[in-house]
């Protein structure tokens, strides 16, 4: 073995049996352990990265879901609560018993005071289940009641009492709404903007949820199941009509349009071989922007959605949630609908801009787009579960609801108000001008065939009186224009709620 030194640098150790050199063997030996090294380091941070991950998850799914699998009606742990425990009651905020059990012999009913009124926010618990006794499954075959009760009950085999699900309804209300939609098919929804809380929930036709099990086959035949059972306050697609002038007046005010831009109407819109008229045949004249939304003028909408840039009324609709899961408690929520491609023609522009299309919303949409104008641009998480308590009336659990969304800027939202109030001062809302409180709105008339007669009946809107604030949807199918139909039963919402 010999060294050698060349150009200062740090000497070669050769072998001299081998003629090797051994620093470079030391070297490639150093190489090699750095290269494994780093693998290893590399699958150990991978592997804590994943544990982090899945403890993460853990938390998570404790916190925010665990409740809803629990929940979930095909798990099998469920059906053996209520082994020992009564299913509990379901009452509406002020009081009222709308669903009860009672022990007949081995056998436990289930029993709905007040029938059709609320048989789809409330729901049923035969065949399957629905509404708030689906949402509140797990509560309801909890007992929280007092300890000793729930021993003696144990070793005499007796079931203990259920828990409460106190819901956010308002008995009054919820009558007022179902009494005033009458014999017409359609959905009325109530809000309190600043909570979320559901006020009242109507859908019509109904059924009675005392009598699923026996009439189950013909409720869920298809010739009228799909239609009895449906909730068209949460699931019900329907063309919003002139409702949605309220978000193509956000779009076209948020890209550069204003208030006082006049727009002529001479009764009839033609482009591309397409001719659009306002309702009635009406001839508005020369208007600005709150004169054309007070008076619903086709005319003026199709001129302003084909004045927006491709993409903007899109891009407005989606902020406002459309095609979008609503931030909402209750199950079974479609997604309201709203297309818009490249190469639209101008007669779907001009239909689009009025609510016309191919855009579909459910009433429970248009009722918290109501809220969130209201609410300075601002969508609470929609509820219809207040807080739980146990037989004795004591408190078990309440709910922090203050998760929202903010969907439009203040000053949107104030701007809205102020065209909204219009419609009541100036335009087709004016049957509710001589209220106590200030009411804010927009009528519609929505077509729903090539038969123009035919048509929805819609009210979209709030009021408020101090600080209380109260925001609905309305629709009545077939009923005909927003303002002889709608607009009266929300009057009478906001007259019950506000105090008339």
């Amino acid at each position: 073995m010999r060294r050698s030194k060349r150009n200062g640098k740090e000497p070669d150790i050769i072998d001299l049996d081998t003629g090797n050199d051994l620093n470079s063997r030391k070297g490639a030996r150093r190489g090699r352990r750095h290269a494994r090294n780093v693998e290893f380091a590399v699958v150990t941070y991978a592997f804590l990265f994943l544990f982090i991950g899945l403890c993460a998850y853990f938390v998570y799914f404790v916190s925010f879901k665990s409740e809803d699998f629990i929940n979930h009606a095909s798990n099998a742990r469920l059906s053996k609560l209520s082994d020992t425990v009564r299913r509990g009651n379901i009452t509406t905020k002020d009081g009222v018993i709308l669903a009860k059990s009672r022990q007949k012999g081995k056998t436990e009913i289930r029993i709905y005071p007040k029938g059709n009124m609320y048989a789809h926010v409330v729901g049923y618990n035969s065949n399957g289940m629905a509404g708030v006794e689906q949402e509140s499954n797990f509560q309801l075959l909890r007992s929280h009641s007092f300890f000793l009760t729930r021993i003696a009950n144990d070793l005499a085999n007796k079931k203990s009492q259920g828990d409460t699900v106190v819901t956010t309804l308002d008995s009054k209300l919820q009558e007022v709404a179902y009494n005033g939609i009458g014999s017409y098919k359609g959905a009325a929804v109530a809000i309190d903007p600043a909570t979320g809380a559901v006020l009242a929930m109507v859908s019509k036709p109904d059924f009675d949820p005392n009598t699923v099990a026996s009439s189950w086959k013909s409720l869920s035949s298809s010739e009228n199941g799909s239609s009895v059972l449906l909730n068209r306050a949460t699931q019900g697609l329907y063309p919003p009509g002139s409702t949605f002038k309220i978000v193509t007046s956000l779009s076209y005010l948020e890209n550069g349009g204003k208030t006082s831009d006049i727009f002529q109407c001479n009764g009839g819109l033609t482009n591309q071989g397409y001719t659009m008229h306002c309702y009635g045949g009406e001839v508005h004249g020369r208007q600005d922007l709150f004169q054309a939304f007070g008076n619903s003028c086709n005319i003026a909408y199709a001129t302003a959605g084909l004045s927006l840039e491709k993409g903007e009324l899109m891009d407005t609709a989606q902020r406002l949630l459309f095609n979008k899961d609503l931030p909402t408690t209750l199950s079974n929520v479609k997604k309201s609908r709203f297309t818009m491609e490249e190469v639209d023609h101008k007669p779907l522009v001009m239909q689009t801009s009025i609510g016309q299309g191919n855009t579909l919303v459910t009433p429970l949409h248009m009722a918290m787009l109501a809220s969130a104008i209201a609410n300075d641009g601002k969508m609470v998480q929609t509820h219809d579960i207040d807080h739980i308590e146990n037989d004795n009336g004591s408190l078990v659990k309440s709910f922090d609801h203050k998760n929202e969304t903010t969907i439009m800027k203040k000053e949107e939202a104030k701007m809205l108000r102020r065209l909204m109030r219009y419609v009541v001062t100036n335009g087709t809302g004016r049957k509710l001008s001589g209220a106590s409180y200030k009411a804010y709105g927009k009528t519609g008339t929505a077509e729903y065939s090539s038969n123009k007669r035919e048509s929805h009946s819609w009210f979209v809107g709030f009021a408020k009186k101090g600080k209380k604030k109260i925001a609905v949807a309305v629709v009545m199918e077939g009923a005909g224009a927003g303002s002889a139909y709608a607009l009266p039963l929300a009057g009478r919402i906001f007259d019950t709620y506000l105090g008339e």
